[in-house]
């Protein structure tokens, strides 16, 4: 069945107009916009609480942020088991439940402890809801895009999930605005409460989704009541055994150190400039404001056309071409005007274009791995990046070298990067269209698109 046909009719004013800035059939349109409203949800709730861990973390003292980065690698570790447990042992539309339900169980529990603890044992308290809130961002998120994923095909995948992720970058700046303006009024510990709502709407709307992409598919509904199955260790041993999963953490890895080295000459580049803690934090938040800009217009107008005019390789490979410029530029002019231009960019189409192609790789895996190889791949491997920077930098510095010795060093490495995002859209290509060890497609996305 062609998903056109699927709700009958002509294309309404909704879908003409949808159409203007995306390539969505008439049949696509509720899912489209329901997928868009779950990211939209999962991400208002996080970025609700994202400012209250940052605030817990520099109470708990800068010196001790490093460990807390340490703290959160573990984190990820300890519960991806869990997580792959519950996957290989309930179908789809119970363990998103009990994976969703069981962070909100959690927010409810801090909510409870960071009201009746002692003031000695508080900055504890924020210690734990620091790493527990990384935890929480990465699991969450990963959990979304690994159903993204599940329901839609890679051809479809390609097409929407650039303004699919156009709700999330909505619900982050909704979720932002909501602990600015009413965090002073109810307090922080209160918003533990609203984040725990949009989280529940959140999983509802996840439900929704997955019944009706589940009417909407060729074959039969065993994706929504059959349960995975597999091993709890079965995400760590796949992305190991898998060249394809293999390139795929390879390139997150760059990613995150590159991100920890563009930190280190940020840090660097802003305390020669700034001396004032507010004049800091405004220019902080004049390149967030310009990268939300560009997240969304990238989104809503640039990425499923890169995407279908390129193809996913090209769409991987900009973030590492603006990045390796980006440390060339730095580290010959190391100036405010320089570090505005190549964060906005490097920022922006991190969100707005190698994430929506980075999550269409995995459109053309079996869904043990949609699900399992992905998720430890999006916390674990994505912290380990982070780690292996933070402590690379520590230690060449202490060698000797500059920061401006350290970005001239990072241009190579953002070359590697490169050539593997090319080689990774070539990959994903091939598996599309049959010729690597990818699933049945009975088993991927949507009912096919005439």
């Amino acid at each position: 069945m062609s998903p056109e046909n699927t709700e009958g009719g002509p294309a309404g004013p909704l879908t003409r107009l949808l159409q203007r800035v995306v390539e969505v059939r008439p049949g696509e349109v509720g899912v489209l916009n329901l997928s868009g409203a779950y990211f939209f949800l999962v991400l208002t709730s996080y970025y609700i609480i994202r400012p209250i861990r940052d605030e817990m973390a520099v109470a708990g003292g800068v010196e001790n942020l490093a460990w807390l980065f340490t703290g959160t690698l573990a984190g990820t570790l300890l519960v991806h088991p869990l997580f792959s447990w519950t996957v290989a042992r309930y179908p789809r539309r119970l363990f998103m439940a009990l994976a969703y339900r069981f962070f909100i169980l959690n927010l409810l529990l801090f909510f409870l402890l960071l009201r009746v603890v002692p003031e000695d044992a508080f900055v504890w308290v924020g210690r734990l809801f620091v790493i527990w809130t990384s935890v929480f961002n990465l699991f969450v998120v990963s959990v979304f895009w690994g159903f993204m994923a599940d329901i839609f095909r890679s051809e479809q995948g390609k097409r929407l999930f650039g303004f699919i992720g156009l709700g999330g970058t909505l619900g982050a700046i909704l979720g932002s605005s909501v602990t600015a303006f009413l965090g002073g009024i109810m307090g922080p510990v209160n918003l533990l409460l609203v984040s725990a709502f949009f989280l529940e709407i959140a999983l509802r709307c996840g439900r929704a989704l997955g019944g009706r992409a589940t009417r909407q598919r060729a074959g039969s509904a065993e994706d929504e009541d059959k349960a995975i199955g597999g091993g709890v260790l079965a995400g760590i041993t796949g992305a190991l055994r898998s060249p394809y999963l293999l390139a795929i953490i390879l390139f997150i890895f760059l990613f995150t150190f590159s991100s920890t080295a563009m930190y280190f000459q940020q840090a660097d580049i802003v305390s020669r400039h700034f001396a004032d803690p507010g004049a800091r934090t405004a220019f902080f938040a004049r390149i967030d404001l310009l990268v939300n800009l560009l997240t969304l217009l990238t989104q809503a107008f640039l990425t499923g056309r890169i995407i279908k005019w390129f193809g996913l390789g090209v769409a991987l490979a900009v973030l590492p071409l603006v990045t390796a410029l980006g440390f060339g530029i730095l580290g010959a002019v190391p100036t405010l005007g320089a570090l505005t231009v190549v964060q906005t960019l490097r920022r922006g189409w991190s969100y707005g274009l190698m994430k929506p192609a980075l999550e269409a790789l995995y459109t053309v895996l079996p869904r043990e791995d949609k699900y399992k190889a992905k998720n430890f791949i999006d916390t674990f491997v994505y912290r380990a990046g982070d780690q292996t920077g933070a402590w690379s930098y520590n230690g060449l510095m202490a060698m000797g070298l500059g920061l401006s010795a350290l970005a001239f060093v990072n241009v190579p490495v953002a070359g590697i990067w490169m050539i593997i995002g090319l080689g990774l859209g070539w990959a994903q290509r091939r598996r599309a269209d049959g010729g690597g060890a990818g699933p049945s497609p009975k088993s991927v996305g949507l009912a096919q698109s005439a």
